[in-house]
């Protein structure tokens, strides 16, 4: 059974959809002012492949994961290009989506907008302030008090009288705590803004989510999920919100990927610390890109380094080398590794056993080689298989090993004319100008095996 890491309860729980066979997932998205970083990467990629996990095991996923497009952060940023907020967040939406793409991320089910929720919203902010959880302040605008609900903090474990106004937590004189968040913001001069009962203004961050998650998926879903940084105050404000509003739970199951980290610290635009998504893809294949994403759990911190970057490329030339060459087969059937990988995968979702799984499968793979190539071809399937639920082995092996290091230059045509005059020079016995050759190609990171099948090549 799938044993899933609820970070409501802090414990793994035996996985149990609302509905049987069906699964309901909201994912807090990109606040699309800037180019996605690899962090974003790290938490999207950790939610692809449970998600891809989920139905490769027959589930029925939907999946939504929303786009922020009105925020402080996306104002301060168009007010800085003298660029109107909605060009802004098309652009950034848009090189989201090539970002993502690149690295092999399954678009949601749904991508719903924050300003397309705008009545919800509304309505949403509306019943609290009748059940008494909201009030107006004396500058105008709307917020929840903290006070109104008893559970506040559960899950971010924390006590409500010891909790501190962090970072992330408005401190202003119109709150009647500290800890109060805002629902609605009237607006100031050159702001988006848009009609309530309680004059122009625009939605605060967390009610956003709550209206779009309750609105797509019901009062009550199977899972929320995010990067654990928003654990407090952003998921904590969107329970007591949620449940405030609505008398129901909110979630069932909250799931929270860790942190990428450089040199400790995570990685963030905040702290200046961040590489987008599109400058490391021009140096470095987008599949090496996601191996090293899910290499660790998702859980766990992930600390990126270019020697994590090259050692994840050397794993994938293992794979591949193992899938080099194979004949077409079906995926051989009822064999331990598949069930092995599946029993990584049912412990929350354990990519490093699984993948501990894949390599053995490889290294079997390489010794039928060389006496049943059938029986070579048909796990060689498999791993393939296996290796599309983790969004990775599926492409041409040759091409993989032949593209190498993205910085070097490579032309193809011309490697393959070294080799077939290395070939005739060995063929001559002209032994001096057959190394001098492959002196040369070693010199461009070519690398050449010689086999019964001819001669290939990679790149070291």
């Amino acid at each position: 059974m799938l044993t899933i890491y609820n970070s409501l309860t802090r414990k793994k729980e035996v996985f149990k959809p609302i509905e049987q066979g069906k699964v309901k997932i909201y994912v807090c998205g990109v606040t699309v002012y800037d180019y996605c970083h690899l962090g974003h990467a790290r938490t999207y990629t950790a939610f692809d492949v449970a998600i891809r996990y989920l139905r490769w095991q027959g589930m029925d996923v939907t999946y939504i994961r929303n786009i922020t497009d009105i925020d402080d952060k996306i104002i301060k940023r168009s007010n800085e290009n003298k660029e109107d907020f909605l060009q802004l967040v098309e652009r950034f939406t848009q090189a989201m989506h090539e970002d993502f793409t690149a690295i092999g991320l399954l678009m949601p089910d749904h991508e719903p907008r924050a300003t397309e929720f705008i009545p919800q919203i509304i309505s949403l902010i509306e019943k609290l302030l009748s059940n008494g959880n909201a009030y107006v302040a004396s500058n105008g605008d709307v917020y929840f008090d903290v006070r109104s609900f008893k559970n506040y903090g559960c899950l971010a474990h924390r006590d409500i009288d010891k909790l501190e106004s962090g970072a992330r937590v408005e401190i202003n004189d119109v709150k009647r705590d500290p800890l109060d968040f805002v629902l609605w913001k009237l607006a100031k001069p050159n702001e988006p803004k848009w009609q309530s009962p309680w004059g122009e203004g625009r939605p605060g961050w967390h009610i956003e989510c709550s209206a779009m998650a309750t609105s797509m998926l019901g009062n009550t879903f199977d899972i929320h999920g995010g990067g654990k940084d928003l654990i407090f105050p952003h998921h904590e404000n969107e329970v007591a919100q949620s449940e405030s509003a609505t008398g129901e739970k909110f979630v069932n199951l909250w799931m929270h990927a860790g942190y990428l980290q450089i040199e400790k610290e995570k990685m963030s635009k905040s702290l200046g610390n961040f590489s987008t998504i599109r400058d490391l893809l021009k140096n470095h294949a987008p599949e090496v890109m996601r191996y090293f994403l899910i290499t660790s759990h998702y859980r766990s911190p992930l600390q990126f380094s270019e020697s994590a970057i090259t050692q994840s490329r050397s794993a994938l030339e293992r794979f591949y080398t193992a899938l080099r060459d194979l004949p077409t087969a079906s995926p051989a059937k009822e064999t331990t590794y598949e069930s092995k990988f599946i029993q990584a995968m049912n412990d929350d979702f354990n990519t490093p056993i699984a993948f501990s799984v894949l390599f053995e499968l490889a290294h079997e793979i390489q010794r039928l080689r060389e006496k049943d190539i059938a029986a070579a071809a048909s796990h060689g399937a498999l791993l393939r298989q296996l290796g599309g639920v983790l969004g990775i082995l599926q492409d041409d092996p040759m091409a993989f090993l032949q593209s190498g290091n993205e910085k070097l230059t490579i032309d193809p045509a011309h490697i393959e004319k070294l080799i077939v005059a290395r070939n005739q020079a060995r063929e001559d016995k002209e032994w001096a100008e057959a190394d001098r050759i492959r002196d040369e190609l070693a010199a461009m990171s070519v690398v050449l095996e010689d086999g019964s099948n001819g001669t290939t090549w990679k790149i070291s």
